[in-house]
């Protein structure tokens, strides 16, 4: 399968005593696919994955499946530094109905090339599941080298990657290349990239839409205008570590609630603001009071 177009790493909503808001998420989900969203990342960094058990990441997984149906891409957060235990979760959340799982370079034991080979190819052929990628190396301290995901191309399943190190983003033979970052989406789809997992989606996923369909129909000038009109808001979603300004402004919104789960907290003062300003200069507040 290809896997590409515009992919939005999906928040997980929490009720207020910090448990999983299944009825929120099967919502946002809703939301996400009726502007703009080809598909979704469940579990992912966005998602607050780390702290997240197994059974809440299932329960995630079957809600939204139900919820927005068969024809809509779902990814699975299956990733961790154990490979026994991402194989076991991305069998089970293959069975829970996703259609691809992304799977993060093991953090913290920090494997050498060889143990990240053995890894992925043992993901790989535990479960039958296409497997994504994911190169993080600004939160796992590992960089997956463009010789080394070419290498990586060639197992089994292994079919794309999402490349959030913007310095070696290019094509890859073999790999649907994913824009890891907001800023690179369009210039990920110039170099022939498939398309984008992305956080900014949640809030002008209509206008991410039109930057792919501009470049599908050879409208390149189009896509860089409407960059420029939303890249304040790509700013705004990293002004802190993520997934915290994207959960503030959904909660401005009205779409979710605010809870984070410790480690991360809420947006302060000074960045709840900054976000508001620009949820304000896109008139989304106004929308969403309307709506």
């Amino acid at each position: 399968m290809e896997i590409g177009g515009v992919i939005t790493a999906m928040v997980t909503p929490f009720a207020e005593d910090g448990s999983l808001d299944e009825a929120a998420a099967r919502r946002l989900a809703a939301h996400l696919i009726e502007n703009g969203s080809h598909g979704l990342v469940l579990a992912g960094t966005t998602g607050e994955a780390p702290t997240l058990s197994d059974e809440e990441k299932l329960a995630l997984f079957r809600a939204v499946r139900d919820e927005v149906g068969a024809d809509v891409t779902l990814i699975a957060g299956t990733g961790s530094n154990d490979t026994r235990h991402t194989v076991e979760l991305t069998k089970a959340a293959a069975d829970a109905g996703v259609d691809a799982a992304i799977v993060v370079t093991p953090y913290y034991n920090k494997p050498n090339r060889a143990g990240l080979i053995a890894h992925y190819e043992a993901v790989a052929g535990g479960a039958e599941l296409p497997i994504v990628l994911y190169n993080i190396p600004s939160r796992t301290v590992i960089n997956i080298a463009p010789d080394l995901l070419a290498e990586l191309a060639a197992i089994e399943n292994v079919v794309a990657v999402k490349q959030a190190n913007n310095d070696e983003l290019g094509p890859i033979e073999g790999l649907d290349v994913l824009a890891g970052n907001d800023e690179i989406f369009l210039r990920c789809l110039e170099l022939g990239g498939t398309g984008g997992i992305l956080v900014a989606s949640h809030l002008v996923g209509p206008r991410m839409r039109e930057i792919y369909d501009a470049i599908q129909a050879g409208e390149a000038d189009r896509a860089h205008e409407v960059e420029a009109e939303i890249t304040d808001v790509y700013e705004a979603m990293t002004l802190t570590a993520n997934p915290i300004p994207v959960k503030a402004a959904l909660a401005m919104i009205g779409l979710v609630g605010p809870t984070l789960r410790l480690p991360m907290v809420e947006a302060d003062e000074e960045q709840a603001a900054a976000v508001r300003e620009v949820l304000e200069r896109h008139g989304l507040l106004a929308a969403s009071a309307a709506g």
